[in-house]
């Protein structure tokens, strides 16, 4: 199993390799202004971020006011979406009654494109980091409160009447019998939120008001014609998607190791 993971990991490196040796061919033939080389991003991104002293984790000053705050942001917003979606998700899942009757405007909220409510999240909190929090927090509840639902929706009836036979207190059936089963799940919708943060916390970014972040420096770098600069950004966007998700990855691992196992002995 090792050496398959080792092989697995040298060939997507490979890939990886390749196909940035062909976007740097390609670039270079064409000759474009509006689409640099990979290698001219990266010196930039070295340039503009990640030239700084080792007392500052080699961070540069750009890169400490524009980067962290981003990231500050999407963390908060991350995390109070997160939270209500899963507080909300258990409460509507564990009463059939109330799943029935919210079903259809939970459906209906989670339909609406969070960019269409911009104007209204500007009047209600204003320009700034209050906006910004909202918007992020009201993009990212519907998947993991959905999910999460669906998941304390989906505990074997077999489960409960046990519960019910050891006289188990609705804490004790919440914590030891719902909240496992509704794991797999509630991770699933919490993984989506986790990209959805990203997307939404650059988005919030972009609009008016708005003196740091990754965003911010998007709309610079376009509006000075700084086109290294712009697809710096946007390398350093999927570069932090990417990070992050495998982090969120490896925790899942550690927190759902059981259920994984489980399914290995299923198959």
């Amino acid at each position: 199993m090792r050496g398959r993971g080792m092989r697995a990991a040298v060939f997507r490196t490979l890939v990886l390799v390749v196909l940035v040796l062909l976007w740097e061919a390609a670039t270079r033939l064409a000759a474009s202004a509006f689409f640099p080389p990979p290698s001219t991003i990266v010196t930039r991104m070295h340039a503009m971020w990640f030239s700084g002293p080792a007392g500052q984790g080699f961070l540069t000053d750009l890169a400490v006011a524009n980067i962290l705050p981003s990231l500050g942001r999407m963390a908060l917003g991350f995390a109070g979406g997160a939270l209500a979606g899963v507080v909300l998700g258990l409460a509507v899942g564990l009463s059939a009654r109330a799943y029935d009757y919210l079903d259809g405007v939970l459906q209906f909220l989670r339909a609406i494109p969070p960019p269409a409510l911009v104007t209204v999240f500007l009047v209600v909190f204003g320009f700034g980091l209050r906006m910004q929090l909202a918007f992020i927090m009201f993009s990212i509840v519907w998947p993991v409160l959905l999910n999460t639902a669906d998941g304390a929706r989906s505990v074997e009836p077999l489960h409960l009447d046990t519960c019910q036979a050891f006289r188990l207190s609705r804490a004790e059936r919440l914590l030891r019998v719902v909240l496992p089963s509704a794991l797999p799940k509630m991770f699933a919708g919490l993984r989506l939120a986790l990209s959805l943060s990203l997307i939404v916390m650059v988005f919030s970014e972009l609009l008016p008001g708005t003196t740091n972040g990754i965003g911010f420096q998007l709309t610079d770098a376009y509006a000075t014609f700084d086109l290294p600069a712009m697809w710096a950004g946007i390398v350093l966007l999927g570069m932090l998607g990417y990070l992050l998700n495998e982090l969120f990855l490896i925790a899942e691992r550690r927190v759902l190791g059981w259920h994984h196992a489980a399914q290995q002995l299923v198959d």
